[in-house]
């Protein structure tokens, strides 16, 4: 949520921004509202005034005049609450539509409408070359029996997949590679609650707007979260926390649970987009600085690359397009790794928030002069699987079907460094 008084200073932005991200706001009727809370609040205010000198007045008063003045005392707490009651009604309705504002996009971001206008920055490794005709993750995983889609499907619907044997080995050991990785950077590991209250949904900016997207337990009004950003980033809602402890950084480890509304095609073939994943989530909770929020943004970023770089697959960076951004991300680099079936493929997403989400979680910290102020907050996937096997698994394959394990994985796999094809 962006700062009332930001959005009037920086009115024409903040409205070129929503339209960059193509979010359609009243902002008109947004500052109206704001000016009609001053307003009536500023009646509220010289009623009450008004109410606690009348007492000296009326001492200096005498007969008719005095009874008028005191009958017209005794109206003032009804009026007051009738202010009061306006103003309330005002501020739920400029709420509401105040909640809906974006942030608007950091001037490096590039403009631009979908995920096809996004801007590659640099990229890293070499895509394999091979002497045969390769084949996709679906095909060698099930040929090897490691991932197994049928039974799933029978079982769960579609978008769904089970892993076996070494299949199920393989992401475990992604997983703690990843984790093991980002612990070393300094990062507090946490395994987090996967389903929430609303309020965390709200204050990461997931809701309202993408309620379509994930899975409601209604009867005990509860959410499945899309990712660990939601509980980790609001752990500490509602607090005061001591600039002292600042940056806080928080890995978390969850199961994820998202619908896919809307998803179709090749994307809805194999491990790219399904309904259920694993996801190592970096978070950083940093002071009200925008100098360390962009020095948090490239190091949270580093720390993704070198986990896939450790595990040698080629990768890109993409600069996010204004259209591909999300309501509250002033800036999002995302990382793209290299799969044969299908090209460039997203496996990463790095985005700084500044004090967007901290404003809806209501985190708080003191500066060196006392004030409250809102920190800034940033995420970025450190690992999400089973997408990522997808690359692991058809750059790593050779002709007679087997796959070559990452030798970082090695160690994780019990020393299993080939998964070979079954006889």
């Amino acid at each position: 949520m962006l700062d009332t008084k930001f959005i009037r200073a920086n009115l024409e932005r903040v409205r070129e921004g929503a339209k960059q991200k193509r979010i359609e706001i009243d902002l008109d009727r947004l500052i109206a509202l704001d000016d009609e809370r001053k307003a009536i609040l500023a009646e509220e205010e010289a009623l009450r005034a008004r109410q606690k000198s009348a007492g000296k007045e009326i001492a200096q008063l005498e007969g008719a005049e005095k009874q008028a003045a005191v009958e017209a005392l005794g109206k003032i707490p009804e009026q007051v609450k009738e202010q009061t009651s306006r103003r309330r009604e005002v501020e739920q309705q400029l709420d509401e539509l105040a909640r809906l504002v974006p942030q608007p996009p950091d001037p490096e971001v590039p403009i631009g409408v979908d995920d096809t206008e996004n801007v590659e920055l640099y990229t890293w490794g070499e895509k394999p070359q091979f002497e045969f005709e390769p084949k996709d993750h679906v095909t060698l995983g099930t040929d090897l029996g490691i991932i197994d889609f049928p039974r799933s499907a029978k079982l769960a619907g579609s978008q769904t997949y089970m892993l076996v044997g070494d299949g199920a080995l393989l992401e475990l050991a992604v997983l703690r590679l990843a984790l093991d990785h980002i612990v070393e950077q300094g990062f507090t590991p946490m395994i987090t609650p996967t389903l929430v209250r609303y309020e965390p949904l709200y204050g990461t900016a997931y809701f309202p707007g993408g309620e379509e997207q994930a899975y409601a337990c209604e009867r005990d009004k509860l959410w499945l979260t899309g990712t660990s950003e939601v509980p980790v980033t609001a752990y500490h809602m509602d607090e005061e926390v001591d600039a002292e402890s600042l940056p806080l950084r928080y890995a978390g480890y969850s199961t994820c649970y998202r619908r896919e509304a809307g998803a179709a095609g090749r994307d809805t073939k194999g491990l790219y987009r399904i309904h259920q994943f694993n996801k190592v989530e970096q978070v950083v909770i940093c002071r009200g600085d925008e100098k360390e929020s962009r020095e948090h943004h490239q190091a949270i970023l580093k720390n993704s690359e070198e986990v896939l770089q450790k595990m040698g697959l080629p990768y890109r960076v993409v600069n996010v397009c204004s259209g591909d951004l999300g309501q509250g991300q002033a800036q999002k680099f995302d990382i793209e790794c290299w799969m044969p079936s299908r090209g460039w493929g997203e496996t990463h997403s790095a985005s700084r928030f500044y004090d967007f989400q901290a404003r809806r979680l209501n985190l708080r910290y003191r500066d060196e002069n006392g004030k409250l102020q809102f920190c800034h907050t940033l995420n970025n996937t450190v690992i999400a699987t089973p997408r990522v096997l997808i690359p692991i698994i058809e750059n790593g394959q050779r002709a007679d079907g087997a796959i070559v394990i990452p030798e970082a994985l090695v160690p994780y796999m019990g020393g299993k460094s080939v998964i070979e094809p079954r006889i």
